[in-house]
């Protein structure tokens, strides 16, 4: 079996290095990485494991290579770009989406008949070019055939993941899923960032009272998109994050404030920004979400502001 991961950063490396035990991994990921892992190969450590993984990765496959399964981990703002890039290989290819956000499975149709939708829940942190710790983890992996159902290529990259040892379930109602984890991301990710603090820190009763206003605006726009999720209401989620998912990931610090740190724009505008965009087309009034769009926002133009004058 072989196996494309493209914009493989530290979801797609981690990844990448789990399936290279039972398949033959091409990762598509920075050079700067590449060289790292050609060297001294991938270093993960942390709850998946901790060990040194040898597999095929470059900035750009073969033109010449054919691969039974793609699999997506770039940033969500980057998926559009990375399906016209590698357009050729994607093409008649079944392509798993394994990134954060709503809308990368709509852009990827675009370029395939056969799109599996995928949510993951990891916490993944760079600890050096080629070098990955996963530190927490809330869910098991969940895939199914985007929007809903299943089939005989679901099952058999579920079976995959399972032989190379990931937690995962295969799930008919992915759109759910997905929708289940921008809840997550909306409520805890932003916050994490502007505050520079990790998940636990935000079960203080202040962060509670924004979050909960987020994640009440989000399931009236899911209400309308009539997207079915595990938890029938608000309230119940709330329950659910402050007593399971916080709990799990406490010591996490979000991608949005790695993302800041490191000077790169965030995946806002797939997870709160979505929300606010598409509550506009219902009419639905979303100010607590928009107001953490612009707040992410103004600190990615303050940011890039300051390394323009600094260059």
């Amino acid at each position: 079996m072989k196996i494309a991961i493209l914009g493989a950063g530290a979801v797609g490396l981690c990844i990448s290095a789990k399936l290279s035990k039972i398949c033959e991994v091409h990762a598509v990921c920075r050079q700067k990485h590449a060289k790292a892992i050609e060297k001294r190969g991938f270093v993960m450590t942390g709850i998946w494991g901790e060990s040194n993984y040898s597999f095929k990765c470059s900035e750009m496959p073969a033109e010449d290579e054919k691969f039974d399964f793609i699999i997506i981990t770039s940033k969500s703002n980057a998926t559009r770009e990375i399906c016209e890039q590698f357009k050729d290989f994607i093409k008649d290819t079944p392509v798993i989406s394994l990134q954060n956000g709503i809308g990368n499975e709509d852009i990827i149709k675009e370029f395939t008949d056969c799109v599996i939708g995928g949510m993951i829940i990891t916490g993944f942190e760079w600890q050096d070019d080629g070098y990955v710790h996963v530190s927490v983890q809330a869910s098991p992996i969940k895939l199914g055939l985007y929007p809903k159902g299943t089939n005989e290529k679901v099952k058999t990259i579920v079976s995959i993941f399972q032989k190379a040892g990931l937690d995962i379930l295969e799930e008919t109602n992915i759109s759910g899923a997905i929708w289940g984890k921008t809840l997550y991301n909306a409520a805890l990710n932003p916050l994490g960032a502007v505050m520079k603090v990790p998940y636990g820190k935000l079960l203080d009763n202040n962060a509670m009272e924004i979050i909960s206003e987020i994640v009440k605006e989000a399931f009236e726009v899911s209400k309308a998109e009539k997207v079915t999720m595990d938890w029938k209401t608000a309230e119940e989620y709330m329950y659910y994050l402050k007593n399971n998912q916080i709990p799990s990931t406490a010591e996490h610090h979000s991608s949005m404030y790695q993302d800041l740190s490191i000077g790169k724009k965030t995946e806002i505008d797939f997870i709160n920004g979505y929300i606010v965009k598409t509550g506009k087309n219902y009419g639905i009034k979303t100010p607590v979400n928009s107001t953490v769009v612009n707040l992410i926002k103004l600190k990615e133009n303050l940011i890039l502001d300051k390394t323009a004058h600094e260059n």
